[in-house]
């Protein structure tokens, strides 16, 4: 649509001229666009196939650990979204048969806010249209289905469409006017954004009375992330003006200046990519605006002059403007709604959830790990005051005939009996072994005892209860960082597969979208424009 007035045809007579030649059948998509599709849908079969098994393993640690059950909660939560990945992938179809039922036609959804004046544009569009005998289809979407309309879109100061309808224009472009995006009805939501991801670009249509509230564009959010292309139109750019005739006060409607208009299409275009940036999606995105006056238009008989003085001229040349881009997004389509699949419903939720999931599970090995090399003082102590009373009584017990190796065997039991109510007390939550040849008692030879005093023999046994002790606390605590670091282990490897496969759609994103002249990303480990601006 690169027609240009040649001082016999206005911009409305090129546009409507263009749009019965537009060649939308020329927009299928190269082989370059099927082959990052069917990457997309091998990046979801190998994700899938990652967790065919539970990731995450806690050999040493009883079901009833804190981490346990968190690493446990984790595997659950996969495995649900695994689950979900594949319901949604079936959804798909449902999505792409809307989109295939659109093939022949651009598409272009209407947005804007409660008194827009979406409606309004769409049937001042359509007249247009059917004034120069071209064919114009008028559709609803009701109780979810496809029904053909006799008339035009109800128009009103109040919000008048509940449902999603529609204008086909000579058979080559829709218009899509919604609700608010989240306000549609149970019945209709489903089919409804069905149709919205079927757009091919988006006409934003904001008020002069209050023009350019970015906020609105969070509602636009999924359709922005996408990657496709936005004309802003300041609607409703007139004022009445009171005048005296024949000494009578007079209100009459005049369009805006140009000046005035200039000024806020500049400040429109400078604050939506300031959004848009904020946002996460390119700027460059947003065209510059149009202002016009259907009113105006329309109050002043339609005329060329009227026509071009209400600002249609300059629209129908940004709408023109609009089409090339909305074209090469058609041309990707649907690469482009595996891609939004794959981001929104797959990779959002890993980030989402399993992401900080994993964090908090790190902490928790951390704070554990903590916990065992602090605790192995208490061990030791609650060990040596359970164990080294008895040490005398044993000896007096033996004094007539002194047999160290009894002693040494019962101190060994008594050590493993403490220690291991010491670990379980210490340490819950651990199945932790005590080896019993690390609790041997250890005397210097049987020739060496009989010659040492009580005192001596005394001193000789607390040295060796208390190195063996210490050897068994320490191989008892390195058993825990052993099941700690199994656990680990696998937390590391699940955050390196699913940055992997993060890294692995930002990528994909970009080859779809080169095309589109979409930046590469700025690193392997920043996130996708769409998944930054979702993120938390």
């Amino acid at each position: 649509m690169n027609a240009r007035p040649d001082g016999v045809l206005n911009a409305e007579r090129l546009f409507l001229a263009a749009a019965a030649g537009l060649d939308v059948r020329g927009s299928d998509p190269a082989a370059d666009i099927d082959a990052v599709r069917g990457r997309l849908n091998d990046w979801l079969d190998r994700l899938t196939a990652e967790f065919d098994r539970p990731p995450l393993r806690w050999p040493g640690l009883q079901p009833d650990h804190a981490l346990a059950a968190q690493a446990a909660e984790l595997n659950a939560q996969l495995a649900c979204d695994r689950r979900d990945w594949q319901r949604r992938r079936d959804d798909l179809g449902d999505t792409q048969a809307v989109a295939r039922a659109l093939d022949d036609q651009a598409v272009f959804l209407v947005f804007g806010k409660f008194n827009a004046g979406k409606s309004s544009l769409c049937n001042f569009i359509a007249e247009r249209f059917a004034a120069h005998g071209r064919p114009v289809r008028y559709f609803r979407i009701e109780a979810g289905a496809v029904i053909g309309a006799a008339e035009g879109f109800q128009e009103g100061a109040t919000e008048t469409t509940t449902a999603l309808q529609g204008v086909c224009l000579d058979e080559t472009l829709v218009l899509l006017d919604t609700p608010g995006l989240h306000s549609v009805t149970p019945e209709n939501a489903g089919l409804t954004r069905r149709f919205t991801d079927s757009a091919d670009g988006v006409l934003w249509l904001t008020s002069s009375t209050s023009p350019g509230q970015v906020q609105e564009l969070d509602e636009l959010g999924r359709e922005l992330r996408r990657a496709k292309p936005l004309l802003p139109v300041v609607t409703r750019s007139d004022y009445l003006e009171e005048d005296e005739i024949d000494g009578e006060i007079v209100k009459a409607l005049r369009n805006k200046t140009p000046a005035n208009r200039a000024l806020q299409e500049a400040d429109v275009l400078a604050r939506g990519r300031e959004k848009l940036a904020r946002m996460g999606v390119e700027p460059a995105l947003l065209m510059p605006p149009v202002s016009l006056s259907v009113y105006a238009a329309r109050k002043q008989g339609q005329t060329p002059d009227a026509m071009a003085q209400a600002g249609f001229d300059a629209f129908w040349t940004a709408f023109a403007a609009i089409v090339g881009p909305a074209l090469a997004y058609k041309r990707r389509k649907y690469a482009e709604i595996a891609l939004h699949h794959r981001q929104e419903q797959v990779m959002h939720g890993l980030r989402s959830r399993q992401m900080p999931a994993l964090d908090a599970l790190c902490l928790a090995l951390d704070a554990e790990a903590a916990a065992l090399d602090d605790r192995r003082a208490a061990v030791v102590r609650s060990v040596w005051r359970a164990v080294a009373p008895e040490l005398p009584e044993l000896l007096e017990g033996h004094a007539g005939g002194l047999n160290m190796e009894a002693v040494c065997r019962r101190l060994s039991g008594l050590l493993a009996d403490a220690l291991r109510r010491a670990c379980d007390t210490a340490w819950p939550g651990h199945a932790l072994s005590v080896d019993p040849a690390a609790l041997d008692i250890g005397l210097p030879d049987g020739a060496a005892t009989a010659l040492m005093d009580h005192e001596r023999l005394h001193a000789a046994l607390e040295a060796s209860i208390r190195a063996t002790l210490l050897g068994a606390a320490d191989a008892v605590r390195r058993q825990g960082h052993a099941h700690l670091e199994s656990l680990r282990a696998g937390a590391d490897a699940l955050r390196a597969t699913l940055r992997r496969y993060r890294d692995e759609l930002v990528q994909l994103e970009y080859e779809l979208r080169s095309d589109a002249e979409a930046p590469a990303p700025a690193s392997g480990d920043r996130l996708s424009r769409s998944e930054s601006s979702v993120r938390g």
